[in-house]
């Protein structure tokens, strides 16, 4: 790979993020470079080994800061971002497990109490236990609130009945954050909790396999039990954590993209000077150069609006709706094109199975539909535009 994030001198950044960059460069370089690809039947346990050792390093100590104090003991999406494109670019199934601690950390860290925070945050970024959120359901993806999982209050427990599907981690989670419809707060209400993978009434139902290995899976509860002090913020105001947990997480979605794209330029560069065509190096002909000018200008655009949301994030701002949909949108759309570049100017070798470039081309997919559809982004950027100019 190319030296590592060449933008870390620009102004979003101050000398913390800068030694943090070098040191997870270097780190992923180390530990990272020879990660052998996964497979859909051990991608479960590579996860987990993963998460594992990301803890141990002290990397998900950035996804979980509310869990300890030190240089980035508050929220700092920088450095969420900064960590997502570095292990994004040298491994996808790092930057998810890193990713999948910080969503499923992010409404208890946000929006629970004390309580909650000790006794499930400290495991999560310590690599001991792994977190999973689940809000998608089959006909309730773009439009979460459409979910039929219901919750409802029995005495000192909370119920839970329904199904979840497209759920990361599951069946290898050690905890589920789950969103469900809550009919006693109200028609519009919706609620948070923490279900443990023990809970009686919960079980994994199903695996699904997606184009890049990745532990996903549906989930169902049947009546399932958990203590009434699982759940997170105010009865009926769910919603409100799991939208402002992706108001936060999804500006990093672009920065994993933008590790993809970046991957994917360093792997055209290097072969563009290594193949000769009609004579010459494949990178002195004027189609090529035109060809990495591009994928280079898709990929500084991205940084600067990956970046720009997440500094605005961490200069105060409340709310970073547009920021982050921009990001995302622009990142994961630029990255899917940075990637198909590389592969044409790869030629054979770049659809040869097990190849880095081959291997991008799966797992960048992906990056377009979680977390916020390109589609629903530009309607999220239409509203916001529109709201602002009322």
């Amino acid at each position: 790979m190319a030296e590592p994030l060449p933008h870390l001198g620009w102004p979003f950044f101050d000398d913390r993020h800068r030694a943090l960059g070098a040191e997870l460069s270097a780190w992923a370089r180390a530990e990272l470079a020879d990660e052998p690809p996964h497979g859909h039947d051990d991608v479960g346990e590579a996860t987990r080994a993963l998460v594992r050792r990301l803890g141990d390093a002290g990397w998900l100590r950035l996804a979980v800061p509310a869990a300890h104090g030190g240089t980035f003991a508050a929220l700092d999406v920088r450095a969420l971002c900064l960590a997502r494109e570095t292990l994004a670019r040298a491994d996808a199934l790092a930057d998810f497990a890193f990713a999948m601690q910080g969503l499923g950390g992010g409404p208890i860290a946000l929006f629970g109490d004390e309580a909650l925070r000790a006794r499930y945050l400290p495991p999560i970024a310590a690599g001991r236990a792994v977190a999973a959120f689940a809000l998608s359901e089959e006909h309730a993806g773009s439009d979460v609130t459409s979910m039929t999982t219901t919750l409802r209050r029995d005495g000192d427990a909370l119920v839970l009945d329904g199904e979840k599907t497209w759920i990361s981690n599951a069946g290898v989670a050690d905890h589920y954050v789950v969103f469900a419809r809550e009919p006693g707060a109200g028609d519009k209400a919706f609620a948070a909790v923490v279900v443990d993978a023990d809970a009686p009434g919960f079980a994994v139902t199903r695996r699904v396999d997606v184009t890049a290995p990745h532990p996903l899976g549906t989930i169902r509860f049947d009546g399932c039990r958990v203590p009434a002090a699982q759940r997170i913020g105010e009865p009926g105001r769910g919603l409100r954590v799991a939208l402002g947990t992706l108001d936060v997480f999804r500006s990093t979605v672009g920065a994993a993209a933008l590790g993809m794209a970046r991957r994917a330029l360093d792997e055209a560069l290097a072969h563009a000077r290594r193949r000769r065509v009609f004579g010459k190096p494949l990178a002195e002909w004027q189609l090529t150069q035109a060809r990495l000018a591009e994928m280079a200008l898709a990929v500084d655009a991205s940084a600067l609006l990956v970046y720009r949301a997440a500094w605005t994030r961490d200069a105060g701002a409340e709310r970073v709706t547009r920021e982050a949909a921009m990001a995302k949108l622009h990142a994961t759309e630029a990255a899917q094109r940075v990637v198909d570049d590389a592969v044409q100017l790869l030629g054979g070798l770049g659809v040869r199975v097990g190849g880095v470039v081959e291997r991008l081309y799966r797992e960048v997919r992906a990056l377009r539909i979680y977390e916020g559809t390109s589609e629903i982004q530009r309607l999220v950027i239409a509203g916001e535009l529109l709201k602002a100019t009322e």
